[in-house]
């Protein structure tokens, strides 16, 4: 019964929306920097992504005279889409490299399991389990407040002086 979870999918959605556009004006601070660094760039990415993902499963979620399973498939397909955007770039910020900031498996397997639980969530709901909607909606708290910490970690990471100097040419005399 969707309609029970209007004033969850209104607060969190209202919620993700705000804070895509905080972390949106915090990252035109310094778009050079973070641009210019695989890590910042990604992370970036992934916070947006995190973000807005919330914020379309609660619009859909509020959309009238859907089933749970409808709601479901729209919260597996949102799920799985930002688990793909987050692990691709943890990937490409490896492969590339050069960054002022660690990048840690441990936190990329966090989010990763967190998505997880949101898709097990949204399988159960799909099922017919109504709970499903609890779980579901329980690990997309837990990564918005993830989500909240990978950017504060991006905002920070900006100030870091770089780990490679960039190479400086001799003049002549």
């Amino acid at each position: 019964m969707p309609e029970l979870w209007h004033d969850f999918f209104l607060m969190v959605g209202g919620s993700a929306a705000a804070l895509t556009g905080l972390v949106f004006v915090a990252l035109s601070i310094n778009p050079r920097t973070i641009g210019n660094d695989a890590t910042h760039r990604y992370r970036a990415i992934g916070t947006l992504n995190g973000y807005m993902v919330a914020f379309g499963i609660c619009a859909f979620g509020l959309i009238q005279g859907q089933n749970g399973q409808v709601m479901g498939l729209g919260w597996i397909a949102a799920a799985i889409y930002a688990l793909i955007v987050y692990d691709y770039g943890f990937n490409r910020a490896q492969e590339v490299g050069r960054s002022n900031v660690e990048l840690k498996s441990s936190r990329v397997l966090f989010g990763n399991a967190l998505y997880v639980a949101q898709i097990a969530g949204a399988t159960m709901l799909v099922l017919g389990v109504a709970d499903g909607v609890a779980v579901a909606s329980v690990a997309m708290i837990v990564t918005l407040a993830f989500t909240t910490s990978g950017a504060w970690l991006l905002l920070m990471g900006v100030d870091r002086p770089p780990a490679v100097e960039p190479e400086v040419t001799p003049r002549e005399p």
